[in-house]
């Protein structure tokens, strides 16, 4: 049995405290807040009742208007968490309001407030939180010589978001919360993963997208796989693969690997199971064309495809084949989110010279682990016994952290607190959607509910790009959102299995062509029946 948005209503009323209030004392309970609120360490800067289906100014410089969608109190506020150190905060308090408290994480580098986010948890009935990671801001600059800036980014944030917004909530409805939330992707999923580890007790379930854990080793691998491409002179490089040349690369891959899930449909469901080889596309001299390439570009996609050794420990999975089609990270420059977390976060300078970068920069990171931000810890068993819910997905085109980091979570978690894959299911259920890029996006069925309304897409792609200082391939069509159901929204999906305790077997996005596919539950794997023209999960 799905949930649907009715079903969720009647779940409401019969477990948990529902509340809706008109108009006119929403608007007087919501104006009173500014006086009666009183949170140590916090300072309230506005309060305002704000009706639905308007659009309102937001804190920072990260983003234009923010729409509102349904009627609420917004309570805008700052905590501070040292004396060099701040978080900008806003609370969304929506007028009906259904006992669920959410917190948004954020993206790339980012000090913004994820104002998509929060309009689209507001819409769902939850008391939406979003802070803005304790600075404001695109870029790594203010962590220069400011070492508890960085721990707000890096591990304090979220934390300190959850604390002060229980405390909003539970002030203007009366009553506290009865389930807590976490949605997230990308920094976000890594935000939710270390709140699953570290505090456990602020979420009763964790929404983790393409979670960017191992951070200081995914950092070192975006380096290495550019160096094998020739950043940061990739002018003077033989090894420098050109955008004509990338497609061909694509083509390749396709038609080497896409059929191997039972269907060419443009997408590798498995990434896995592909074991491309570049030599094919050998020129056969030392010069390369337009159609075939060298043998040093060759040795350059070798080390692309393969996944990141020092000194014979792994340090990070492979590029997937599939992803280069999607997006496109191999530009001949240091992507700019490696550039100033190296520079700004791990050796406090305001330049470096990136021709030198080599597995000695990459155990510097990793040696330092600047404010704490790893996140490689696999150890959530206090989450885990108080009844906590962990749900992660994963692009299986994702060309900025790949899917394989995701499968060596579960791992990870599971070696770790010796769970079978049956016991590793009552708490963490990891989903991979073939043909997805980072988060959004790509050929196949990515849109299932995990950043809420078209307009939320847009804007997360948007600030995605500007992040990562990377360069984006797909399409980015914007349609119509998906239906709002346990089976198609994630986020419901969540719900049901914290509150109905029905865990998911399936999650089914839709694509830009209007396609669903239920993508399935690591580790099974997405195969093509002839016989029954379906997709199925094979163990």
């Amino acid at each position: 049995m799905y949930l649907g948005l009715g079903s969720l209503l009647a779940l409401v009323i019969q477990n948990l405290p529902f509340y809706l209030q008109d108009t006119t004392t929403a608007e007087s309970r919501c104006l009173d807040l500014e006086s009666t609120l009183n949170i140590e360490n916090t300072t309230i800067l506005n309060v305002a009742y704000v009706r639905g289906d308007t659009r309102v100014q937001p804190q920072g410089t990260c983003a234009g208007e923010a729409h509102v969608s349904v009627s609420l109190c917004r309570v805008q506020y700052v905590t501070h968490t040292s004396a060099r150190s701040a978080i900008h905060a806003e609370a969304w308090l929506p007028d009906e309001w259904y006992g669920r408290f959410l917190v948004a994480g954020n993206g790339g580098l980012g000090g913004c407030i994820p104002y998509n986010l929060l309009d689209y948890g507001s819409s769902m009935h939850f008391a939406t939180i979003a802070a803005d990671n304790g600075h404001d801001g695109y870029t790594a600059v203010p962590f220069l010589h400011n070492d508890q800036v960085l721990q707000d980014f890096a591990t304090r944030s979220i934390h300190i978001a959850s604390l002060t917004g229980k405390e909003i909530l539970r002030t203007y409805y009366a009553r506290p919360h009865a389930k807590s939330y976490f949605l997230g992707c990308s920094t976000g999923g890594r935000q939710g993963t270390y709140s699953a580890v570290h505090h456990a007790e602020n979420f009763d379930g964790i929404l983790a997208g393409a979670p960017g854990t191992d951070w200081n080793h995914l950092m070192h691998w975006m380096g290495m796989l550019a160096r094998a491409v020739g950043a940061p002179n990739a002018s003077k490089s033989a090894s420098f693969i050109p955008p004509e040349l990338w497609r061909v690369v694509a083509e390749e891959v396709m038609a080497q690997c896409d059929g191997l899930d039972g269907l060419e449909d443009g997408m590798i469901s498995e990434p896995d199971e592909c074991g491309f080889r570049p030599e094919v596309l050998l020129c056969g001299g030392a010069r390369g064309n337009k159609e075939c390439l060298t043998p040093a570009q060759v040795d350059a996609l070798r080390t692309i495809y393969s996944p990141l050794y020092d000194a014979g420990q792994l340090v990070y999975p492979r590029f997937d084949p599939g992803s280069e089609g999607v997006g496109m990270p191999f530009t001949g420059e240091f992507p700019e989110l490696l550039s100033q977390w190296f520079k700004y976060g791990v050796i406090n300078a305001t330049s470096y010279d990136f021709s030198t970068y080599g597995p000695a920069e990459g155990r510097l990171m990793d040696s330092i682990n600047a404010g704490g931000i790893a996140t490689w810890d696999g150890n959530m068993s206090a989450f885990r016994d108080r009844g906590g819910k962990y749900l992660t997905y994963h692009g299986q085109a994702d060309w900025i952290v790949p899917a394989g980091n995701s499968k060596r979570q579960y791992s990870l978690v599971s070696s770790t607190m010796g769970l079978s894959t049956p016991e590793m299911d009552s708490f963490y259920r990891l989903f991979l959607a073939p043909g997805m890029a980072h988060c959004l996006d790509g050929p196949g069925a990515w849109d299932f509910g995990q950043l809420g309304h078209a307009e939320a897409v847009t804007l997360w792609q948007s600030d995605l790009e500007l992040t990562m200082g990377l360069r984006h391939a797909a399409a980015g069509n914007v349609h119509t959102p998906v239906r709002n159901d346990s089976a198609h929204n994630i986020l419901l999906a969540l719900v049901d299995w914290v509150e109905g305790g029905m865990a998911p077997e399936t999650i089914t996005g839709t694509g830009d062509d209007g396609v669903e596919r239920a993508h399935c539950r690591y580790p099974a794997v997405s195969m093509w029946d002839e016989e029954s023209e379906e997709w199925q999960c094979v163990m």
